[in-house]
């Protein structure tokens, strides 16, 4: 699994030359590049052992797949920080809902306990190609998902009935004369992943450097309204997404069914790379899939030019947040039960607080160089 470290830099104003509005959005235009360049990697490594796994289907080889799903979750979900202010990845034709829509109601594509014949996947008038899937996905209700992350992890490791640990699909669900419609099973989990891949590629391109009609181009140009828009990713990940629908949803509901990634219990992990990912955009720092860093100017230099102890104080807070979320323990449905006092559930509200102080200081960063307009996603 690709690390993803704690930086501990501390930015203060009187040590930093000015980073102009300018060079800052162009970082953050090549940390983006970066990220979703390691994602589309890792997805294709991913794709390379599922069909290794469908071409020959054992209990190793599916292991492979699932450890490759797993490593290529750890960049995306840093690239989360890159939304919600109508970017390629979520615009009105962004792809977002077919890539990492959730929660799933897994029986609208395979069998569940109980079921042994929902889902598309056993209904073999269904005709299982890649305009079926995006048209099926969160038809009829936001938890009818056919596509993404979420229904190639559940196609992967199976329902997660499993206290203790995640789903225990067998590999030979997909093994033809012993898994019930073993070949749709493997054709499904197939075209799910060329199109997550394709998905991918898509919002990559949309930042590749020097194409002149792309977005990239355009926001390169944005100046401030740009690095509004920065500072409206990491502030509505910060309170609305993370703080709020994936952390403190789950903890009031008490339900494995409100946890981000539930088949796999890579819930804990989704919740650092998550809070990490504000931290490269903060502090223009990216540790890439090569075990290089990237360094570019940041959003953290360029408010201590103005206000160097409000920036000061939002860098320490935003690593404070992957700190805590770092601490949450997995797996993830035992850690939001139990009480107030519980262990699991302090460590998770300690990393919500965490979050939402960050994103006040993110909004007080904005105020800092003058945008006083910041409207964040809340939950």
């Amino acid at each position: 699994m690709f690390a993803v470290g704690l930086l501990v830099s501390i930015y203060a104003g009187s040590a930093l030359a000015a980073a102009s509005s300018d060079e800052v959005v162009k970082g953050y235009a090549q940390l983006v590049h970066a990220n979703y360049t390691d994602t589309v990697n890792a997805a294709k490594t991913m794709q390379d052992s599922i069909n290794a796994f469908l071409n020959t289907p054992t209990a190793s080889r599916l292991d492979t797949a699932k450890k490759a799903w797993l490593n290529a979750r750890e960049l995306y979900g840093q690239t989360e920080a890159f939304r919600f202010y109508g970017g390629p990845i979520d615009d009105e034709n962004g792809p977002e809902g077919q890539i990492n829509a959730w929660p799933m109601d897994e029986s609208y594509v395979d069998y569940v306990e109980g079921k042994s014949n929902a889902g598309f996947v056993n209904n073999r008038k269904f005709k299982i190609t890649r305009t079926a899937l995006v048209e099926q996905n969160e038809r009829g209700g936001e938890e009818n998902i056919a596509t993404g992350w979420h229904a190639i992890e559940f196609l992967l490791w199976g329902q997660d009935l499993n206290e203790n640990g995640p789903g225990q699909r067998p590999y030979t669900d997909y093994v033809q004369g012993r898994g019930k419609n073993a070949d749709r099973r493997a054709a499904y989990l197939r075209e799910v992943t060329n199109l997550l891949v394709n998905d991918l590629e898509t919002v990559q391109k949309a930042w590749i450097p020097g194409q002149p009609n792309n977005f990239r181009a355009e926001f390169e140009q944005g100046g401030m309204e740009s690095i509004r828009k920065m500072l409206v990713g990491l502030g509505s990940l910060s309170r609305g997404e993370l703080a709020g629908e994936r952390l403190e949803v789950a903890l009031f509901s008490q339900d494995q069914e409100d946890e981000h990634s539930c088949f796999s219990d890579n819930t804990h992990r989704d919740a650092v790379t998550n809070a990490q990912g504000i931290l490269n955009v903060w502090t223009g720092t990216y540790p890439q899939a090569n075990r290089e860093t990237l360094k570019v100017p940041s959003l953290a230099e360029f408010v201590a030019a103005k206000a160097p102890e409000v920036a000061q104080r939002t860098t320490a807070q935003i690593q404070n947040s992957v700190k805590a979320a770092t601490a949450i323990q997995a797996p993830f449905d035992r850690e939001i039960i139990g009480g107030a006092d519980a262990p699991g559930p302090k460590r998770i509200k300690a990393t919500v607080a965490s979050l939402i102080e960050q994103s006040t200081l993110l909004v007080e960063s904005a105020n800092a160089i003058g945008i006083t307009q910041l409207t964040l996603t809340l939950p």
